[in-house]
């Protein structure tokens, strides 16, 4: 991938630690990221907590060099995560976005562009049916995309519509940096057969982004929002540097090209003895 530019998964189904082996990764942290994940009352969203952060240091380490115990990582008023060390950056507008559900924690970066990540497991509450599940989510969807759900010919496919187009919404949101008070009903997807996927913002197309879905598995879908850089919230953009934008180099020489499988082993320092224990 181009510099700057990642996409890293972990399948934490596949991660089982005992407490004194959780508490080790853990201990890779600052004392407020450790206090943040310790407030889930569940092991499965601590768990999951844990290794977001960990894709988020461990990221900036490998693209910035920069170790873990200088990596300072702030939050925007509306809860964007963005790194505060901006002295020197190789890439001014270095910026990550992590997304988690089900079995996945995800994590996708950018050297320029705005980049949003939000990853859905197909699932519904065991006493509804689909379309009672997606009627509770109508008010988020416009005609033509609520057209396209209700088209699907299984309750299977219906979900599997729904929830693309919903991740897509959640991608440019996050990458933006708007939170949770920008309303999706605003965003319409267009698509052909869910490749060249284009966004309309309040009706009017926005030419400024680019959009990938992943299927992760049968159950698991991915979405990677990329934009240009005044796209983003003035909270946000204040964290940037860089807005000479060029559509060709930014956009079209740096496809996505799917994610990377890491362990949680694989997101700690090599040099153990260098961060904090």
């Amino acid at each position: 991938m181009e510099n700057g530019v990642r996409r890293w998964l972990v399948n934490t189904s596949n991660w089982n630690p005992s407490e004194d082996q959780f508490s080790f990764f853990l201990s890779f942290l600052p004392l407020h990221e450790q206090s943040a994940v310790m407030r889930f009352i569940k092991f499965e969203d601590k768990k999951r907590a844990l290794v977001s952060r960990l894709l988020q240091y461990s990221l900036v380490h490998e693209v910035l060099g920069i170790s873990f115990d200088k990596i300072i990582i702030n939050r925007t008023i509306e809860g964007k995560p963005y790194l505060q060390n901006r002295e020197n950056l190789i890439f001014p507008n270095f910026n990550f976005n992590s997304s988690h559900h089900g079995d996945y924690v995800g994590i996708a970066s950018e050297p320029i562009c705005l980049v949003g990540l939000d990853i859905v497991r197909n699932t519904i509450h065991k006493n509804e049916t689909a379309l009672e599940f997606i009627n509770n989510f109508s008010s988020h969807f416009t005609d033509l995309e609520w057209k396209d759900i209700n088209g699907a010919r299984s309750s299977d496919e219906i979900m599997s519509v729904f929830y693309r187009y919903w991740c897509l919404k959640e991608a440019f949101v996050k990458a933006t940096g708007a939170g949770v008070g920008f309303g999706l009903q605003r965003l319409e997807f267009r698509h052909r057969n869910w490749n060249s996927i284009s966004i309309y913002v309040d009706g009017v197309e926005s030419r400024d982004w680019r959009f990938s879905l992943f299927q992760l598995d049968e159950e698991h879908w991915a979405a990677v929002a990329r934009g240009h850089p005044n796209g983003a919230v003035d909270s946000y953009k204040r964290t940037l540097s860089f807005f000479d934008f060029d559509e060709e180099r930014d956009f079209d020489r740096c496809q996505d090209g799917g994610f990377i499988s890491r362990s949680v082993e694989q997101l700690i320092p090599s040099n153990i003895g260098s961060v904090r224990g």
